[in-house]
């Protein structure tokens, strides 16, 4: 774990891994874990009943999809936070990174069906 006196430098961490859709964990505050994640195309439509999703686009853009609501397209730098509750589906049609802030333990599709798109939760780098 990342502790308050260790410096996190996100362009080494991004540049140590491949995988899309893939959240590792850089820091801690709180109860809450700063991850990073590499996307391309699709995700999954989910929901996540009991919290708030925090996304930040560090380069690229990404597009959130929610049912009954307009699509927030995001670009570097942008931020935004899917209300607990709205189901939604991130997607990209370029290689973006993100930083998520979220509950630790959180699953990264929600209440769908486990699949090839779900994450382990614990993945520090």
């Amino acid at each position: 774990m990342a502790a308050p006196d260790t410096v996190v430098n996100l362009d080494e961490k991004f540049a140590a891994f491949d995988e899309l859709w893939t959240p590792k964990i850089v820091a801690q505050v709180n109860d809450l874990h700063v991850k990073i994640v590499k996307v391309q195309g699709d995700f999954v439509w989910h929901t996540h009943d009991d919290t708030d999703e925090f996304f930040m686009v560090r380069s690229g853009s990404l597009t959130i999809q929610m049912r009954g609501r307009p699509d927030a397209v995001l670009d570097a730098g942008d931020v935004f936070v899917v209300p607990k509750g709205i189901e939604h589906r991130p997607m990209a049609t370029e290689h973006t990174e993100i930083i998520l802030l979220e509950p630790a333990g959180l699953v990264n599709t929600g209440d769908t069906a486990p699949s090839d798109r779900t994450a382990p939760n614990d993945q520090w780098l």
